[in-house]
């Protein structure tokens, strides 16, 4: 084992042993310490009774809901091109990936279990693995050297790598070098992204362009959108000019609420629909309570699903829950996408952008590659401050024939860039069937 990755799995080994200490106080890492203890039993006593022997497995990890998005498009495009002849499982890392997990169209569906040796050989021995995927940039170095050593081959997918990446920097290329040279496949979202993985170790003859399959789930989601739905219908039945905004930290918010405000003196009936990233105990009440001070009526979306008709006069709708702001997307006149204002970088525009809504975020968006097409083919807007916030989305709400052209355009580019999922899924299955289903 390389230097680096020795002293690395010896790192993780610490962090296993201090993470119940660790997790204490803390609800959401609490979580995912007791989700990462479970999942490996839980694992186990599923390839007990469920692992056909006759069919190849293909274990597919991400990291967070984005990714893990991108891989269930992955999935669904392999899973249409050969019905059952594959078996799937599914892990992620972070505890905001639950709810999708639980919808992840595989055998089994868990937490990533410790990148420890102990835990990753007995994962690796339950499930027995035809391949091992990663998503978007985690490969993980213990988990990647084992399955190497079972002759498992890895494959990295939807893989982007912005230039200025910490993984790019002199000790994270070395630390990951190993892990990058033995991926037998990388479907890179774009070119540049390729050379970088390249640059990484990746081999040139394991390197496919393939471009980005969330565009994909976004588009599949969007398509998808019942108004029907308990969570839509008051907003179709009371129509008023809205905002929706999406992913949103307290950073957000903070350029969010005043924005809006100001924009509200000269659209009375506006109405504002935020969905924060971590719809929690911690961070719904300040929330409602930065909405109020404003001057801002509020009620939850599960108050809103109980009493339609609030939807009719209530100024600001704060949702409580995951899994439906792609939905939501589609009752705007307008988006806001989060995490522009924050330091670990802005969220997906993609759900707005497919549901042909014009989109604006924040200033730190250059790490997010469809954001900065979107503002070339003007389907959306950066801003630098609620000042140039309330002018971007006012000026879309006054002219709804500009917000539909901006939303147009951004629903066109979407269109030109699906497909990824499909030719993902042809690279995959060709590791694992002995003839690719067309």
């Amino acid at each position: 084992m390389a230097l680096l990755e020795s002293l690395y799995a010896a790192g993780m080994s610490a962090v296993r042993r201090i993470a119940p200490v660790a997790g204490v106080g803390s609800a959401r890492v609490a979580r995912g310490v007791r989700g990462r203890e479970a999942s490996l039993e839980a694992l186990e006593g599923w390839a007990a009774t469920e692992r056909d022997p006759d069919r190849p497995l293909i274990w597919i990890h991400a990291p967070s809901v984005g990714e893990g998005l991108q891989s269930k498009a992955v999935v669904e495009a392999c899973r249409a091109r050969a019905p059952d002849a594959v078996q799937w499982i599914f892990t992620h890392f972070s505890p905001s990936a639950e709810p999708l997990a639980a919808r992840m169209p595989v055998g089994w569906a868990g937490y990533l279990p410790w990148d420890v040796e102990g835990p990753v050989s007995r994962a690796l021995a339950a499930a027995r693995p035809s391949a091992l995927v990663f998503t978007k940039t985690e490969v993980w170095p213990v988990l990647s050297r084992a399955a190497a050593a079972r002759g498992v081959p890895t494959a990295l997918v939807a893989a982007t790598l912005p230039a200025n990446s910490s993984r790019a920097g002199v000790v994270a290329r070395r630390l990951l070098h190993p892990s990058m040279a033995r991926l037998a496949r990388v479907a890179a979202i774009a070119h540049d992204d390729a050379a970088r993985f390249r640059g990484l170790g990746v081999r040139a003859d394991a390197l496919s362009v393939t471009g980005d399959p969330g565009i994909d789930s976004a588009a599949a989601r969007a398509a998808a959108s019942d108004p029907e739905a308990s969570w839509l219908r008051p907003f179709h039945r009371h129509r008023r000019p809205t905002v929706v905004a999406g992913s949103t930290w307290p950073a957000d918010e903070a350029v969010l609420v005043p924005a809006l405000t100001r924009l509200r003196a000269g659209t009375p009936d506006l109405r504002l629909i935020v969905a924060p990233h971590e719809p929690d105990d911690t961070h719904l009440p300040p929330l409602r309570s930065a909405l109020r001070e404003a001057g801002w009526s509020t009620a939850l979306l599960a108050e809103v699903e109980a009493d339609p008709d609030r939807a009719a006069d209530v100024g600001a709708v704060v949702v409580d829950r995951v899994g439906v702001l792609a939905s939501l997307y589609t009752v705007a006149d307008a988006a806001f996408v989060g995490g522009g204002f924050h330091d670990k970088g802005l969220h997906s525009v993609l759900e707005p952008a497919a549901a042909g809504v014009p989109v604006a975020f924040g200033p730190g968006h250059h790490n997010a590659r469809a954001a900065s097409e979107l503002l070339a083919e003007r389907g959306a807007a950066v801003a630098a401050d609620a000042e140039r916030l309330a002018e971007v989305l006012g000026a879309w709400l006054a002219d709804p024939g500009a917000g539909r052209r901006a939303g147009e355009l951004a629903r066109f580019w979407i269109d030109r860039h699906r497909g990824a999922a499909d030719r993902t899924a042809s690279l995959l299955l060709d590791l694992v069937l002995p003839e690719t289903p067309a």
